[in-house]
């Protein structure tokens, strides 16, 4: 159980931060840093290649609310590191928590297998009074940040920022270098968080639609019968049109820095300079649509890979992703960070000015966004209108009705049993992978198992009798059955990523040797071999489970997903602003893997809000097995949203190049947000052996499911 708020003894923020500059606590937590104690949001002077971080459990206040949290020297976030790229780095990670384990993960960066630290499938996690050294070679540069992967520790305060310098000189070096760390903080255990979700989904979710917004809801929607038709079709749904954020303001306090909006963190610079900012999600639940009011904000980096600038007012940082940008203050006054959460239930906040003591006005939140037909994947359909006249119209693809091939738990696991724990501690280091994992072909159903759906009809079209949508007019839909002709799908490796293939559609090629997937400023693993000339393109394998069933583990399905890579997300369309999207995002150098994908790997992304259980392809973790990738293999993987929610899917230990239309330019990204009711694909060369985590970093949905193992061998 936590400390409750009104506990005000022991170390505050304040009293903390306080000692720290008058030398007054020991600082254990980094041996670079012996010398002198690291302000919040500075990077050290010099890279280091040794260091030595202690978690252990500290009373820390932030915004009245006071915690024990596991920490890194006493401090929320824990300390920056900075790496050089072509070092090899030690870094002695020592367990002080008394009845926890814990581990370190180091997000984004690209190591061996074993020094990926998450407990039961890279390694068997750090035991309380033992030191684990993570030693591994540093192949990239750019900003990263490496977290807690046991027992929700992250969401207590075990998180901290990496900055990795280049071996050639920085295209986007400013005199003013700062990290901006965006995160929540709460005295709520996140265990009672998830209880309280589990029993009721939007119990944080405040600032419903009531009849008094629903006049300035009909303005938008054209008229009253068109608001009250959008408000039944969500009730038959039994979803809610403003659920945006499963834990919200109401009981969050959202950070910079590690510091509340009130109490303004500072970061300084001279009228005229460049600043660079280094922005990272270090949240657990919450996406923040990010701006400086009157500045510029000019987009150089992605997840640590060079982009092309992009000139914009706003971007939106979902969890785990960071972005780095540059601006350049001329006046001689403050300007205000302001990153509203996406629900905007609050905000973080700090300042840039040219003196301390200064600060800029507050700008008020924007208005909540409301989800429409598009975030449940039925495109850019409204209520009453037709779904005749949707089909055929850009973007909009319609899978064919295939049913999921139904899974036996895995061995051992109750049936309906949820996911481990975060430290996945229930799953044996060699436990020996589930021999159904995402095969096109249904393995006989055992009596544990949900009876599996009926075959498709004759005329292949998909079954929606789960979702009543009795009271939106539709001509020609069998409301019952919502009837939608499949598309036609060939199977080559230029097949295109937005049109959902056929499930029954495997083809077979050999395996050609792989490179290795690098990074924009420095040398990589290896040498990728030579292109071998070609001039039949390899066919393309796909391995697609089909919709998943309606059922207790899945309430939706997107009957048209929708590309939205060129939309900067829910909330932010059309506010006179320019907004950053996915699309803009390209590399500044060619990938290193010119080679088309030889196999599609087709996930769902599914959840139950109302039971709070999310996974892929309508199963937990529990029901699913590996996700098998052969050394050096090329692979596509093809995300389709059936919920309402965005997910920042993470893989682990390899790039995702994402498919934005930038052709040999694509953006290298380690997390990937797949927004409501979409479909996007990236490419993947499977050049890591070993067993990696594949999950949504939202760690709620993580508990409750959304999590794979991928093995490669």
């Amino acid at each position: 159980m936590s400390s409750p708020s009104f506990l005000r003894g022991g170390l505050t923020r304040r009293r903390f931060v306080t000692s720290l500059a008058a030398g007054g606590v020991a600082t254990a937590f980094a041996r670079p840093a012996l010398a002198g104690v690291q302000q919040a949001g500075a990077i050290p002077a010099q890279a280091a290649t040794q260091w030595q971080l202690t978690v252990a459990h500290t009373h820390i206040e932030i915004d009245r609310k006071s915690l024990k949290a596991p920490c890194i020297g006493g401090s929320v976030p824990a300390p920056t590191l900075r790496w050089r790229q072509g070092d090899t780095v030690e870094i002695a990670v020592t367990n002080h928590l008394k009845h926890q384990d814990t581990s370190l993960h180091w997000h984004g960066i690209r190591l061996p297998a074993q020094m990926d630290g998450v407990p039961g499938i890279s390694f068997a996690g750090i035991s309380p009074g033992q030191t684990f050294t993570y030693r591994f070679p540093v192949t990239q540069s750019g900003t990263y940040w490496y977290h807690g992967h046991s027992g929700m520790q992250e969401a207590q305060g075990l998180y901290g920022a990496l900055v990795i310098d280049p071996t050639q000189p920085d295209p986007n070096a400013c005199p003013r270098d700062y990290v901006i760390m965006l995160s929540e903080w709460t005295d709520v255990d996140p265990q009672d968080i998830l209880n309280t979700l589990k029993m009721q989904s939007d119990y944080y979710t405040f600032r419903q639609r009531t009849a008094a917004s629903l006049l300035p809801d009909a303005k938008t929607a054209g008229g009253l019968i068109p608001a009250l038709k959008d408000r039944l079709a969500w009730s038959k749904m039994r979803m809610a049109a403003t659920d945006i954020s499963d834990v919200s303001g109401i009981i969050y306090s959202y950070l910079l820095n590690g510091q509340a909006p009130d109490t303004n963190w500072l970061g300084l610079f001279t009228p005229g300079e460049r600043v660079r900012l280094r922005f990272i999600n270090a949240s657990s639940m919450t996406f923040f649509d990010v701006r400086i009011p009157g500045l510029e904000l000019l987009v150089v980096q992605a997840d640590g890979n060079d982009i092309e600038s992009v000139p914009v007012d706003e971007f939106r940082i979902g969890v785990a992703e960071t972005y780095d940008v540059i601006v350049q203050p001329k006046a001689n006054q403050a300007y205000t960070i302001f990153a509203q959460s996406e629900d905007r239930t609050g905000f973080a906040r700090g300042t840039l000015a040219p003196r301390a003591g200064m600060s800029a006005p507050i700008p008020p939140l924007d208005p909540r966004p409301v989800r429409t037909m598009v975030d449940m994947g039925m495109g850019t359909m409204q209520p009453g209108q037709s779904m005749q006249t949707m089909q055929g119209m850009p973007g909009m693809a319609m899978p064919p009705h295939t049913p999921m091939a139904t899974l036996p738990a895995a061995p051992g696991a109750p049936h309906g049993a949820s996911a481990p724990q975060h430290t996945h501690a229930a799953m044996p280091m060699a436990a020996a992978p589930h021999p159904t994992a995402l095969n096109t072909t249904a393995p006989v159903p055992t009596a544990s198992t949900p009876k599996a759906k009926p075959p498709a009809q004759p005329d292949d079209t998909m079954d929606m009798s789960g979702m009543d949508m009795s009271d939106m007019d539709m001509p020609g839909m069998d409301r019952g059955g919502m009837s939608m002709p499949s598309r036609a799908h060939t199977s080559t490796a230029a097949h295109s990523p937005h049109a959902m293939p056929s499930s029954n559609t495997t083809s077979q090629t050999a395996h050609r040797g792989g490179h290795t997937m690098g990074h924009h400023t420095g040398p990589i693993d290896q040498a990728p071999p030579p292109a071998t000339p070609s001039t039949t393109p390899p066919l393309l394998q796909v391995d697609d489970p089909g919709p998943p069933p309606l059922n207790v583990e899945n309430q939706n399905i997107a009957a048209m997903p929708t590309d939205r890579l060129g939309s900067p997300g829910d909330g932010l369309e059309h506010n006179g602003r320019r907004v950053l999207s996915y699309k803009q995002l390209r590399a500044t150098r060619p990938g290193t893997d010119p080679r088309p994908p030889t196999r599609e790997i087709i996930l769902h992304l599914t959840g139950n809000m109302e039971r709070y259980i999310w996974g892929f392809n309508g199963r937990k973790f529990s029901e699913s097995g590996p996700i098998r990738l052969k050394k050096n293999e090329r692979v596509r993987f093809t995300l389709i949203n059936d919920t309402m929610m965005e997910h920042p899917i993470h893989l682990h230990g390899m790039w995702s190049e994402l498919e934005n239309g930038q052709g040999a330019y694509q953006p290298y990204k380690h997390t990937i947000i797949a927004q409501p009711g979409s479909k996007l694909s990236y490419l993947v060369t499977a050049d890591a052996p070993g067993m990696w985590a594949y999950h949504c970093h939202l760690m709620l949905h993580m508990d409750q499911g959304m999590f794979r193992t991928v093995i490669v061998a």
